[in-house]
């Protein structure tokens, strides 16, 4: 069926294993790629060149640490996700997992990455699984299940595709990779941020976040740098995190901190005497060990939000259950952001006004301000109208010509926001209470919220 696959995408484009090598010397290791597929043969200069940066840069995010790496004898795996920026500002995922190769004795551990486009970490995850099964008895083995996934249609939200995979001893296997209805969460794990963080200073990090400021998150673990900032980004939606992001930063690269414009970073923890001499910024301890969560702030990322918004956001939290899977989580918290954004921004489509002649719409910024009735609202939404991620998701709007369908009193406006596009419809009932029915689709995923006005 066309609606199970989509069309002209690949899983990955390439699969590396980044292995620790003696130097010339003998004195230390240093990452270096040992393995490649696909090969590249067929290749200009300057895609060469670009290939030669992009690899480089793997091995830098494979082994972020910068530390002398010894043999080990034990080495607990870890799995985490990094982001590549193109110049174009267009991103690609790096998908990481780090293991002691199979063998006696001590060896360096070593790490497989994979370069896609796609953010979807617990689809890689369970790839990882299958790749270091196979490594496990021979390099050789990796290639023809790389071979077939490369090959397999990328299932479309909510569908499974099944790779038919032999190995030695056991015979042929089938895995079945399934992507999350939820499409547009499946790169997401919410459960690590609030491990690590209580619901109010998730609603401080939240907060400061969507004023675009500079965020640094501190812990030892790569895993959970990396899951931490991706849940943090994902609260922004249907806004996107248009500035600099990397959720580990390597230890050569950690100047990156001292740059003005705002960021989104994670750094291991020996690296926090690098990062605290900077002013302006909010320093998140993440640790378990950690002595106060917030090692430098500003001070007023509590009264960023309006307290009444702030109160519901609590609330809405609050329903999650202990035991609740991966899927209710990400639904539970998602929707109680995305509630903050329909309650003090969510009127923005009756302010851009198109013309039948005109090309593209044009955002009256004033009226929209003006709207909103809440004193407390105004003063945030002023500010938030200042920031690349609203101007960005206005100029998309302002770009696309709109079609109002008069059905049933239901008007229908189309968004495309960077890379993702949602559908809003917005039903106006004529009671003494206006109830305003928001419901954002994102691929197959569908939420409601629902605002008494």
């Amino acid at each position: 069926s066309t609606h199970r696959y989509v069309s002209g995408q690949y899983f990955f484009e390439y699969l590396v294993v980044v292995s620790l090598k003696k130097t010339k010397d003998g004195s230390s290791y240093e990452p270096q790629i040992t393995y490649q597929f696909p090969k590249r043969d067929m290749m200009g200069r300057s895609q060469k060149e670009e290939e030669e940066k992009t690899l480089k840069a793997i091995t830098l995010f494979c082994f972020p640490e910068g530390i002398s790496w010894a043999p080990l004898t034990e080495y607990r795996s870890e799995t985490f996700s990094f982001v590549l920026t193109e110049i174009d500002g267009s991103r690609r995922n790096g998908y990481c997992r780090r293991l002691l190769p199979g063998g006696k004795g001590a060896r360096p551990p070593e790490a497989y990455c994979i370069i896609s486009s796609l953010a979807c970490f617990g689809l890689f995850s369970k790839i990882f699984d299958e790749v270091e099964k196979r490594r496990q008895k021979s390099m050789a083995m990796i290639y023809p299940f790389m071979q077939k996934l490369r090959e397999a249609p990328f299932p479309a939200p909510g569908n499974t595709v099944e790779i038919k995979s032999f190995i030695p001893e056991s015979g042929t296997e089938i895995i079945s990779l399934t992507r999350p209805l939820d499409s547009w969460l499946e790169h997401v794990d919410f459960a690590a941020l609030f491990r690590c963080l209580t619901d109010e200073e998730v609603l401080l990090v939240f907060a400061a976040t969507v004023l675009e400021r500079r965020i640094v998150f501190i812990a030892e673990e790569l895993s959970t740098l990396s899951q931490v900032i991706h849940a943090v980004a994902a609260l922004l939606y249907p806004f996107t995190w248009q500035h600099t992001f990397i959720s580990i930063v390597p230890e050569i690269l950690i100047d990156v901190v001292m740059a003005p414009t705002p960021y989104l970073l994670g750094v291991q923890k020996r690296l926090l005497d690098q990062v605290t001499d900077q002013s302006d910024l909010l320093v998140v301890d993440l640790s378990e060990d950690k002595q106060k969560t917030f090692i430098v702030s500003n001070g007023d990322e509590s009264s960023i939000l309006p307290p009444k918004l702030q109160s519901e956001i609590l609330q809405a939290l609050s329903n999650r259950k202990e035991t609740s899977t991966m899927e209710e989580l990400n639904r539970v918290v998602s929707e109680a952001f995305l509630h903050f954004f329909v309650k003090t921004v969510g009127h923005y489509t009756s302010y851009v006004k198109y013309s039948r002649a005109a090309e593209r719409g044009v955002f009256e910024n004033r009226s929209f301000y003006k709207a909103i009735e809440s004193k407390t609202t105004r003063h945030f939404v002023k500010k938030f109208m200042q920031t690349q991620m609203f101007d960005l998701f206005i100029q998309d709007l302002e770009q696309h010509h709109f079609t109002a369908q008069k059905q049933n009193k239901v008007k229908t406006v189309r968004i495309s926001t960077k890379k993702k596009s949602a559908v809003i419809f917005h039903t106006m009932q004529s009671t003494t209470e206006v109830e305003e029915n928001f419901k954002f689709i994102v691929g197959s995923c569908l939420f409601v919220c629902t605002v008494n006005m």
